[in-house]
C-alpha cells in the first residue's frame, strides 16, 4: 500500500487534468450511493460526527476497475487540543480484487476535487470571453479555486476578497507569485460588479452575494455554505439566475439552492441540470446576457476519480 501526503499530491496533481478526469467521471461509469453520517458520543464535549463517503467504476467502465472511500471526521474538541477540527483520509481500493492501493490525504485530496468540479462547471457555464475572476474568501480553498478557474478562462485579472482585508491580501500575493494577476479587493459589491466569473468558498450565515448587484453575463460558482444554517447569496439572486448543482443531493443539502428551494423562493423546476447532466450534453449557457449558477455541495464521485488519477500520475497500474 501507496501513501500519498499533501505535498505529494501537490506534485501529481494538475487541474487541466483533474477538470478532464471528473468530466470522464460524469459522463458515466461511476456510481456514488448517499453519504453515510454517523454522531459519536464524546463524554464532556460536543458529539463528534463521521462520513463514509464510497464510490466505485462499474465493471464496464472504461475508467478500470476501481473502489475508494473518504473517511471525513468532524470532532469539535480538537479546537482545544490545537488539532484540526475536520480530518479526512482517502482510501483507494482494487475494484477487481478489492485490494487496498493507497491511502491519501483527505483534506488536501478534497481542496483538489472541490476546485476542479467549480471550473468544470464553469467550462460549461461561463461566458467564452470571461476575463474577470472574483474570488470571495481567503480560506485553504481559495488558490485552489482561483487556480482551477485559470485553467479554464484566460483571466486578465484575478480579484480577492475577504472580510479580513489583510487575510485576502495574502491570497493574492501567493498567487502573484505562481504567475496569476491577482489582487486584493476591499469593496465586495464593486469587485462583483466588475467580474464576470464570481467563485465563493465561505462559511457565511448571512448571505454576501446580493442579486441587485449582478450584472447580466455572469457565472456565480457557490462552494461554501454547507449546512442549512449558511449562505453566500441571496433568493435575489438565485431568482435571477439559471440554476445548476453538481448533484441532486444540492436540492436538500448545503445552503443557498436547499434554502431557497424549502422557502419557496425558487421552485424545483427552477434548478435546470447536473454537472453529471452537463457533462453528458444539458444545455449549459444559453445566451451571453444571462446569468448562470452553481451550487457545489461535493460528490464522492469526484474523490474517486481524483484518487484514481493521483494513482496513475504517480506509476500506479490500473487493477
Amino acid at each position: 500500500m501507496r501513501v500519498f501526503s499533501a505535498e505529494d499530491i501537490d506534485r501529481s496533481l494538475d487541474f487541466p487534468s483533474l477538470v478532464d478526469a471528473l468530466s470522464e467521471a460524469m459522463r458515466g461509469g461511476f456510481i456514488a450511493p448517499a453519504r453515510h453520517h454517523h454522531e459519536i458520543e464524546r463524554a464532556g464535549e460536543k458529539p463528534a460526527i463521521q462520513l463514509l463517503m464510497p464510490a466505485w467504476t462499474e465493471s464496464a467502465s472504461r475508467a478500470g476497475l476501481y473502489l475508494g472511500a473518504k473517511i471525513v471526521n468532524v470532532f469539535p474538541g480538537n479546537s482545544a487540543r490545537d488539532l484540526p477540527t475536520v480530518m479526512g483520509t482517502y482510501v483507494l481500493q482494487s475494484g477487481r480484487t478489492g485490494a487496498t492501493l493507497a491511502a491519501l490525504d483527505g483534506t488536501r485530496l478534497t481542496h483538489w476535487r472541490t476546485a476542479a468540479a467549480s471550473a468544470l462547471a464553469a467550462r460549461h457555464l461561463a461566458r467564452a470571453d470571461a476575463e474577470r475572476l472574483l474570488v470571495v474568501g481567503a480560506g485553504a480553498l481559495a488558490p485552489y479555486l482561483a487556480r482551477a478557474h485559470a485553467s479554464q478562462r484566460s483571466y486578465k485579472a484575478i480579484a480577492v476578497w475577504n472580510r479580513t482585508h489583510e487575510s485576502a491580501r495574502r491570497v493574492a500575493e501567493a498567487l502573484q507569485a505562481q504567475g496569476l494577476p491577482a489582487v486584493a479587493r476591499e469593496d465586495l459589491e464593486s469587485a462583483v460588479a466588475e467580474a464576470d466569473v464570481i467563485s465563493c468558498a465561505t462559511l457565511t450565515t448571512a448571505p454576501l452575494i446580493e442579486g441587485r448587484w449582478l450584472k447580466p453575463g455572469q457565472h456565480l460558482d457557490l462552494v461554501g455554505a454547507f449546512t442549512l444554517a449558511m449562505r453566500e447569496a441571496d433568493d435575489e439572486a438565485l431568482r435571477r439566475a439559471r440554476i445548476f448543482v453538481d448533484t441532486e443531493a444540492a436540492c436538500t443539502e448545503g445552503g443557498d439552492v436547499a434554502i431557497g428551494l424549502a422557502s419557496g423562493a425558487i421552485a424545483r423546476a427552477d434548478v435546470v441540470a447536473t454537472l453529471p447532466a452537463l457533462c453528458r450534453g444539458a444545455k449549459g449557457r444559453r445566451s451571453a446576457d444571462e446569468i448562470t449558477l452553481f451550487k457545489s455541495i461535493g460528490a464522492a464521485i469526484e474523490d474517486l476519480a481524483a484518487a484514481m488519477l493521483v494513482w496513475r500520475k504517480t506509476g500506479g497500474a490500473d487493477p
